[in-house]
């Protein structure tokens, strides 16, 4: 397809198209001639993650960069690639900052965080992920999780390993839908991208379908009144 009609199949005006192109992040169509070069439904398909990432997840067009670098990496198992992309993304803050809870500025963390760190490391043994404890600090992902649990400490909200395992039982089961769902693409590129793209996308939906849930149960316990 010509760039109007990639721009008209997508939904994204031709001079933002022009943009990711001059950016890197949506590759070079076939040269047909000096002025006109042809597109096809890989153009297409990355335009739209390359959208969903900009316009659902706010990332900026830099870590946009960097993600679809590591969906490209051939040279990665579908494991590593597939981490290194979800890894780049923008990720909760990990520590609000260095004070404790008295707000006194200290040489290393709090005792939240250190309590908290023990309970996510528990609760990855009570539920043997091993991958995930090999990781551990290198994760993006664990440090935002070890920072929630010492906030939620700090507010009186102590969560402990066996607290978070019934609900971290519950995300495995949506992760084993989601990895379903992508094995149902034929690429690994495909494979990363629709990863990527379900994990901004997704997100909404799932926050979304958890507060119904919480409004359906509570009418449920103690009626509308």
């Amino acid at each position: 397809m010509r760039l109007a009609e990639l721009s008209e199949r997508s939904g994204v005006a031709i001079a933002t198209i022009k943009y990711y192109l001059r950016e890197g992040l949506l590759p070079p169509g076939r040269r047909v001639s000096a002025t006109t070069a042809d597109y096809d439904e890989g153009h297409l398909r990355r335009l739209r993650l390359v959208r969903a990432m900009i316009q659902v997840g706010q990332v900026p067009v830099a870590r946009v960069r960097q993600v679809l670098a590591h969906v490209d990496d051939e040279s990665l198992g579908r494991t590593m690639r597939l981490g290194a992309a979800l890894w780049a993304l923008p990720h909760e803050p990990e520590q609000a900052d260095g004070k404790g809870e008295g707000g006194e500025d200290g040489d290393g963390e709090d005792e939240a965080m250190t309590a908290a760190r023990a309970e996510v490391d528990q609760l990855l043994r009570t539920l043997g992920w091993s991958t995930a404890r090999e990781l551990g600090e290198l994760s993006p992902v664990h440090r935002s999780l070890v920072a929630a649990v010492a906030t939620l400490t700090r507010l009186g909200y102590p969560w402990d390993a066996a607290l978070m395992a019934p609900y971290a039982r519950l995300m495995h089961e949506v992760a084993v839908r989601d990895l379903d769902f992508v094995e149902t693409f034929p690429s690994e590129a495909e494979k990363v991208e629709t990863a990527v793209a379900a994990t901004i996308l997704f997100q909404p939906v799932l926050k979304a379908l958890h507060r119904l849930a919480q409004e359906e149960e509570s009418a449920r316990r103690y009626g509308l009144e």
